[in-house]
């Protein structure tokens, strides 16, 4: 049968089409070649299937060619698929509602798991970068002869027969003058490199194989070794180190999903709002943003989530949001959990070296999904001042049992950490408090900053937790709210009587002992009514002379202002000056006031330069105090520095 030259028009379902040609489906251009590389993948898995069927010829290994014509201004995407007779041409070409995908799984359905998408659409992608496009095919089904098609991109075409040795299919663009670009073999490559790198069939450009071929995230784990994974890792993420941990993704109910995430060494820099995770639909690169699918804690995480279910526009340029989405993100969320509980009960010393970048995914998940909580519960760690164990315990299930963060069941000695560091669950930490009656959780935010009150704590044998990462702020209140026999402390929000000499004091003629005394005296040289100055006695021979302390509700009150108006958290206003009573230059300063107000007959009292020079040492203390704990604002430093060089310069002058 000789085909006959033959004009129409293309007919256009207005039902559920949307103006192709007019560039409006795909929001970048380049895209044009990932979905012609596509659809001749799609044709190469149809012969497969159709020749196993005994429906059409078997051809040779499948294989997509890229051709170059500088000169002609032209490039040919070509395969030996299925191709197409006549009247499929006429049917998925020109009638671009119906999709070949769609008629060709009822069909095949059972072996229809390489379709890609819909080969009417993908093809008319095309009109963004040519002028006019050509299409040469032949069917592998016997007896069908070579057609060819072609269009200037108006509904018009032209259909005709046409010479081709082999079945398969030559998609020929004509490019516009300002899309030539894509006629260079460097361009070409990349956006092979970057949308089919993965695709099961080899893609030539020119000759020479530019894709991969073997995605390792669609095999077996069993058939994975630690370096493959690494391997893959770096070739993803070039130059970005090695992952400190992986998880592989595989399932086939309820929807069709593989995948590889990475945990990447935490710098403190990560993207919380797009994430670097990349997403393949059969192998076929969509996008490198998918905050609808994984879970905003986990978006920073790297690797490739791999499934043909999950829904996207028409362009498959972005996700459809849907229950499905949903669910597949608490399916990923999940496998997460699973892969982190199997590292702490399988290798501890690991985990905790790892922690700190694990931490913020595991803290910001846990305070965002309930189901993620429970499933981490156990897994929390916290630094602490208690010396790490060799061979630390731990959880024979790595199952949460309860109440999880409060189960000293499950609790475990300090486990060894990065860099000498050692770590607790907060189950441990509260099983060794169940020898004292003490039941409040002390932590430190700042080991430098609240050096003075943690040495204090230490130094009574108090075990410290590190809570010393940015999250912690929120984190702790979160567990408290949660969990309401919780309750923590700040080293430096208070001090208990473990931390005070309980020794007398004598009243002078006036009936005030030393404390009042000190407390008169601080008061004056401060003049400020929004501090409060306590006076104890401290234990040890190392404890401060004066320390800043912040009510627990107070400090927090203020932390959460600076948090809400972006801003780092200072000192605030109202706050505790402790003064040391038994330190050294506490009782120096306190001799040093003793008679330093002189009566003049017929005049008041006046101050003398002891009493200054008293005054000035009570304030170089408070601003010491508060220099401790980065109370002094930058601009206050030079005044600090100038005022300390002065009151050094008398003390010399008077011997002391």
């Amino acid at each position: 049968m000789v085909l006959q030259a033959e004009q129409g028009q293309i007919q256009i379902h207005t039902e559920n089409i949307f103006p192709i040609i007019k560039k409006a489906v795909y929001s970048g251009h380049e895209v044009f070649l990932r979905e012609l590389v596509s659809n001749g993948v799609d044709a190469i898995s149809k012969r497969r299937m159709a020749a196993m069927a005994g429906d059409c010829s078997e051809g040779p290994e499948g294989r997509i060619e890229i051709r170059i014509d500088r000169e002609a201004k032209t490039l040919t995407i070509s395969d030996n698929g299925i191709g197409m007779s006549a009247e499929e041409v006429k049917r998925y070409i020109n009638q671009v509602a119906f999709s070949s995908a769609e008629d060709f799984l009822e069909k095949y359905r059972s072996e229809s798991d390489a379709i890609i998408g819909h080969f009417g659409l993908g093809f008319y992608s095309s009109f963004m970068v040519a002028r006019h496009v050509e299409l040469v095919t032949l069917s592998a089904r016997e007896g069908s002869e070579a057609v060819r098609w072609s269009c200037d991109g108006s509904p018009s075409f032209n259909l005709e027969a046409a010479e081709r040795g082999e079945p398969g299919t030559d998609v020929i663009l004509h490019l516009m003058d300002e899309e030539l670009e894509y006629i260079e073999p460097a361009r070409i490559k990349t956006l092979i490199t970057t949308y089919c790198d993965f695709m099961p069939v080899e893609v030539q450009l020119e000759g020479e194989t530019v894709n991969k071929r073997e995605a390792p995230w669609r095999k077996s784990p069993r058939d994975l070794s630690d370096n493959d994974y690494i391997e893959l890792y770096r070739y993803l993420y070039p130059f970005q180190g090695d992952p400190l941990l992986w998880v592989h993704l595989n399932t086939d109910y309820p929807y069709n999903l593989q995948g590889i995430l990475y945990f990447p060494k935490f710098t403190g820099r990560a993207d919380w709002e797009k994430g670097e995770i990349r997403l393949y639909c059969n192998q076929v690169f969509v996008s490198d943003s998918i905050k609808e699918v994984v879970p905003r804690y986990l978006l920073p995480l790297r690797g490739v989530i791999d499934s043909p279910d999950i829904p996207l526009n028409v362009s498959r340029s972005a996700l459809q949001t849907d229950r499905r989405v949903r669910s597949i993100g608490g399916f990923v969320a999940k496998k997460v959990g699973d892969r982190l509980k199997e590292l702490y009960r399988d290798d501890p010393k690991r985990y905790a070296e790892i922690w700190e970048s694990l931490a913020p995914f595991i803290k910001i998940g846990a305070m965002e999904d309930d189901k993620f909580a429970d499933q981490v519960a156990e897994l929390v760690l916290f630094g602490t001042t208690a010396p790490a164990q060799e061979q630390p315990a731990a959880s024979d299930s790595g199952e949460p049992s309860g109440d999880a963060w409060a189960d000293n069941d499950k609790a475990i000695d300090p486990i060894p950490g990065d860099g000498g560091k050692a770590y607790t669950t907060l189950a441990g930490y509260r099983s060794r408090l169940e020898a004292t009656s003490d039941k409040r959780i002390l932590y430190c935010t700042d080991e430098a900053g609240q050096a003075g009150a943690l040495a204090l704590w230490k130094s009574q044998g108090a075990e410290v937790l590190l809570a010393d990462t940015f999250i912690d702020s929120q984190f702790i209140p979160w567990l408290e709210y949660r969990h309401e026999e919780l309750k923590f402390q700040r080293v430096d929000a208070e001090l208990d009587d473990s931390l005070q000499e309980k020794d007398s004091e004598l009243a002078d003629a006036e009936g005030k002992d030393a404390s009042e005394k000190l407390r008169e005296l601080f008061k004056a040289a401060l003049a400020n009514d929004k501090v409060t100055i306590q006076v104890q006695s401290l234990k040890g021979d190392t404890a401060p002379a004066a320390l800043i302390l912040l009510p627990e509700q107070m400090r927090r009150i203020n932390d959460m202002g600076a948090l809400m108006e972006q801003r780092l958290p200072g000192l605030p206003d109202h706050h505790v000056l402790l003064v040391n009573r038994r330190h050294r230059l506490v009782e120096g300063l306190l001799k040093l006031s003793a008679g330093s107000v002189i009566t003049t007959p017929g005049a008041g009292a006046s101050t003398s330069p002891s009493q200054q020079l008293a005054d000035d040492l009570g304030r170089h203390l408070y601003e010491m105090a508060r220099l401790a704990v980065g109370g002094l604002e930058p601009n206050q430093l030079a005044g600090f520095q100038q005022r300390s060089a002065d009151l050094m310069g008398r003390l010399m002058e008077r011997g002391l």
